[in-house]
């Protein structure tokens, strides 16, 4: 086990942005981020109200906002007082994140839906991927007494957003049709258009800049067949093909361009999960692998096309699906760390599977691949990395984790 030590631990957590939050009681879109000057050094050419000085003494503008825009979040409250130019740019978030994406940075961040244990309290806390800094965003205008659990997290990595949908009053079996974005170059919330059917603990998966929902509990928690798609252009939700089965989901994954929908193993292990396929070319569902969906025993995470699972029954191994086969294979390497606890919570990002456990303990997985020639197939190792977290979060559990860029 490769354990490494940040700084994090030690400093507080930060603000993402600004701490203050507008919201209108009434329905809106979000808005379009504002346009930026091709140039991305233009926006910063000195006005009536800025000295003349340049951002970096010795280096031309465009190549000096470069450097500038590399600096760790958690550094930008002591940048900021070096001057007014550096105090303009990097006092708003807003500013700096459009900066970033025009010039093409896409540094990943780890956002991560937890809840106080005993309060029930939400809040979000986002890990940077890169300085290994833990911030937060502003809170999400919801019921306080919805049950974490319940929503439905997307991500929708190249726009730089994230989707909550659905969700569940806490105590009460009242699914919601709640939909609200959030936009890291924006740093905030917005309401969107609801959902057709509310629901609960449901299937979910972004395919070709579409996202999809399917199952999931309804009211009385009856399980529902229905699925639906939100039209990324008018904003509204759309049907698509019923399931064919009433079902609520313990997990999802897009593969090959197609949506898995697993029931997931419930112990005790009286019943054969179900499992659904999607094709959204052929709008048809169809029936999951055999192998497949009672293999399927954990939170999965997609790498270089192939279905990896942490196991929640089986001491958190690490198995790779096999489409041939129809089989899973244990991965080789060494054992996760204890630290990391159930209920965890699982994503990826490029050949890296980051879990997150209770208490927001976090181990990145690094997965290598080499061929085997005697079997003419990939094999699978992972080697694990421990990243330290600040002590405020022992009481925090994880619900749902997902990597956004910007």
């Amino acid at each position: 086990m490769r354990r490494v030590r940040v700084s994090s631990h030690q400093s507080p957590v930060l603000k993402l942005g600004d701490s203050q939050m507008k919201l209108t009681p009434k329905f809106r879109f979000a808005t379009a981020t504002p346009s930026y000057p091709s140039s991305a050094s233009s926006s910063y050419e000195p006005d009536s109200s800025l000295d003349l000085t340049p951002l970096i003494p010795g280096l031309p503008d465009d190549v000096a906002l470069n450097c500038l825009l590399r600096l760790p979040v958690d550094t930008h409250k002591a940048c900021r007082l070096v001057c007014r130019r550096w105090h303009r740019l990097l006092a708003n978030k807003e500013r700096f994140f459009a900066q970033r994406k025009a010039l093409g940075f896409r540094d990943p961040w780890l956002f991560t839906l937890a809840f106080h244990r005993c309060t029930g309290k939400i809040q979000w806390q986002v890990l940077d991927l890169i300085h290994f800094s833990w911030h937060t965003i502003p809170a999400m205008p919801c019921r306080e007494r919805a049950c974490p659990r319940g929503f439905g997290c997307i991500a929708v990595p190249p726009d730089g957003t994230l989707l909550v949908c659905g969700g569940l009053v806490s105590d009460m079996d009242c699914p919601l049709h709640l939909v609200l974005k959030y936009e890291i170059y924006k740093n905030r919330w917005t309401v969107m258009s609801r959902m057709l059917a509310a629901r609960s603990f449901f299937a979910r998966g972004v395919i070709d800049g579409r996202v999809y929902v399917a199952g999931g509990y309804s009211t009385d928690q009856f399980e529902l067949d229905s699925a639906e798609v939100l039209d990324p252009v008018k904003g509204n939700w759309q049907p698509i093909a019923n399931m064919g089965t009433i079902m609520a989901s313990s997990d999802s994954a897009v593969l090959n361009g197609r949506l898995y929908v697993t029931e997931g193993c419930v112990w005790p292990f009286l019943s054969s999960p179900r499992g659904q396929v999607y094709d959204p070319k052929t709008n048809c569902w169809e029936g999951m692998p055999i192998g497949m969906r009672e293999g399927w025993t954990g939170s999965s995470a997609v790498v270089d096309g192939h279905l990896f699972v942490i196991s929640e029954y089986e001491r958190m191994r690490v198995k790779v699906y096999d489409f041939e086969s129809d089989s899973w294979e244990t991965v080789a390497g060494s054992p996760m760390s204890e630290r990391i606890r159930k209920p965890f919570s699982v994503s990826c990002v490029g050949s890296r599977i980051f879990v997150v456990g209770r208490g927001l303990h976090v181990v990145v997985g690094h997965v290598e691949t080499s061929d085997c020639s005697s079997k003419k197939k990939k094999s699978f190792s992972i080697r694990w990395q421990e990243v330290d977290v600040p002590k405020d979060f022992a009481d925090l559990t994880p619900s749902s984790t997902q990597v956004l860029y910007a």
